[in-house]
């Protein structure tokens, strides 16, 4: 029986098709969870990707994606969008022929689309990890559809799990929502960071400070509402001294209707998510 931290993966072996950094984080992770990088496949045309994810995890690197999943009961699609049907179409028999669990981390395409693709009913598990996944720290939304038996969820959960936190969707309507949310969401986090640091630098602050000054008040607080378990508007309510400068700052946030330009631009990239899976179809 594995371990706690070992990640089992049905029919033996697991294999990314496509080796960029998301692959590389889940990799990585699970070799530093315990499974043998002998069990790990990579498919990537690019021959410097395939020599440094051998050389730095000890796994299985090739070029071609339907060498990779040869035999692998657990393929993950790591590749852009507007190319997944073509590499799903070159998979299609085999996938019909093993019967693999397929997980997706690409943006905007559904299940139904991967299931059409690869040739008929295949059990599918869609998700949508983020960036920090690289550093260990990111969180991915999944959703499994019909195919998928509890051993598959599993098995999804905790492969995902070697990146970060994860969260189970029932409807994969809102699957774009969390791409909306987490997927692009440290992008907001860095614009935040931007634009106080540009801030700080225009109230005198040498650029240095204002770097510093930044980020580590973004990670302070990110590790404050994390690891509390209090929900945001506590936090911010008791550093929210009456009359101060923290309120201040607030009401000026939301005089510029700051919540309702958070809401669009989640909204927008909701939107985006779903153009994704009809241009691609």
């Amino acid at each position: 029986m594995p371990s706690a931290k070992s990640i089992p993966v049905a029919s033996g072996s697991v294999a990314f098709v496509g080796g960029g950094n998301m692959a590389r984080s889940l990799v990585g992770g699970l070799v530093a969870a315990g499974t043998d990088p002998a069990t790990i496949r990579v498919a990537d045309p690019n021959a410097q990707a395939r020599d440094a994810l051998a050389a730095d995890f000890g796994v299985r690197a090739f070029a071609a994606a339907a060498e990779a999943v040869e035999g692998a009961g657990t393929w993950v699609f790591a590749v852009k969008p507007q190319v997944m049907r073509e590499v799903c179409a070159g998979l299609a028999g085999t996938a019909q022929a093993g019967g693999p669990l397929v997980i997706s981390i690409a943006a905007g395409i559904t299940s139904m689309q991967l299931q059409r693709w690869l040739g008929g009913a295949t059990a599918v598990v869609r998700s949508m990890p983020n960036t920090p996944a690289l550093l260990g720290a990111g969180v991915t939304g999944l959703y499994a559809n019909a195919q998928v038996d509890a051993g598959g969820r599993a098995s999804a959960e905790r492969l995902l799990a070697s990146a970060g936190a994860t969260v189970w969707i029932d409807d994969e309507a809102l699957m774009d929502a969390v791409t909306g949310t987490s997927g692009s969401g440290p992008a907001y986090v860095f614009l935040l960071a931007e634009a106080m640091e540009e801030a700080a630098i225009a109230e005198g602050l040498p650029a240095a400070a204002a770097r510093t000054l930044a980020s580590q008040t973004i990670l302070g607080a990110a590790r404050m509402l994390t690891e509390s378990g209090e929900p945001p508007s506590e936090l911010r309510r008791r550093v929210t001294s009456p009359n101060g400068t923290t309120q201040a700052a607030i009401e000026t946030f939301e005089a510029g209707g700051f919540r309702a330009l958070v809401a669009r631009a989640i909204r927008a990239a909701t939107r985006r998510g779903g153009e994704l899976s009809a241009a691609n179809d």
